[in-house]
């Protein structure tokens, strides 16, 4: 069964490489099982990284996917099997539930889901109160050589790890919200939910957050300003250490971040635990919240 995909906010390159994975059968990143039919344009009017790129990629949708581009979200939701919420701006993705949750479709939303733990809270029980499926997660969580790495236990069990990716600071999405995020995805698939607290160190060019766990295993977060732009970890075991670049592997992170979605949404459930996802949310508020003490201890 081929699914139609719908896509909420086309102010995001995501969308481009989204197409690209589902609408060109001969591409060598496609993933079958789902084609975008259609799509609502959004944006948000204060934010130039958001507002900025909407007529870019809805013109590019349109005219190189052949995706239709309705006028509500609503209508995207009315016309689809499966809903993709992309817009990058997460202050939106509350309002873009309310406004779809009534039709029941599976619902994958890109990150960050919320920029606050009350959103993400009330959108997982929106979708509790009417059925519906809810996804949420960065693309980096699926990095082939990060899932191989923790198919691979040889070296005992996890206790640790060091993690780093570009952090740039956006105002409209509030410190690591707008990319610190991923890092903070790639160290919550590592170590799993239950961080106890958190401290931040904080320069013009850096962020060092370590995070603590009620058992005493501890991770480090270096967010990189003006730096190599690179994401990457040192997951470390009980009997060594492994170095995961999450640019290496054949399959890029979108492709496999779209199997897991169509893995498991279309049949009502979950590739990422509500868990996880509320847990990464309030982590970054309680770095945030770090970062503007001057490295304050704050408990999650």
């Amino acid at each position: 069964m081929n699914l139609n995909i719908g896509l909420v906010g086309l102010d995001t390159s995501h969308v481009m490489a989204f197409a690209k994975c589902l609408n060109k059968p001969g591409d060598a990143e496609h993933v079958p099982g789902g084609t975008i039919t259609c799509a609502f344009p959004g944006g948000s009017k204060d934010f130039e990284l958001s507002i900025g790129r909407v007529e870019k990629y809805t013109s590019e949708l349109r005219d190189e996917f052949g995706v239709k581009i309705l006028d509500k979200p609503e209508a995207v939701a009315e016309a689809v099997d499966l809903l993709l919420i992309t817009a990058v701006d997460g202050r939106t993705h509350l309002d873009y539930v309310r406004k779809t949750i009534a039709v029941r479709r599976p619902t994958f939303i890109d990150k960050p889901f919320a920029v606050n733990s009350a959103d993400a809270k009330e959108m997982f029980k929106l979708a509790d109160q009417h059925g519906v499926a809810m996804m949420s997660c960065s693309s980096l969580r699926y990095a082939q050589a990060l899932t191989e790495a923790l198919a691979d236990d040889s070296l005992g069990k996890i206790v640790g790890v060091d993690a780093f990716g570009p952090m740039a600071i956006e105002p409209t999405q509030g410190g690591l919200f707008w990319y610190g995020i991923h890092t903070v995805e790639m160290v919550n698939r590592v170590m799993g939910t239950g961080c106890r607290e958190v401290k931040a160190t904080t320069t013009d060019n850096h962020d060092l957050i370590a995070a603590t766990w009620p058992d005493g295993r501890v991770a480090s977060l270096h967010g990189l300003r003006h730096a190599h732009g690179k994401f990457g970890l040192t997951i470390h075991r009980e009997k060594g250490c492994q170095t995961v670049d999450c640019a290496a592997g054949k399959r890029s992170w979108y492709a496999s971040l779209l199997e897991a979605i169509l893995r498991t949404l279309p049949h009502g459930k979950s590739d990422v635990a509500s868990k996880d996802t509320l847990e990464v949310i309030r982590l970054v508020e309680a770095a945030n919240q770090s970062r503007r003490t001057s490295g304050a201890a704050v408990a999650l």
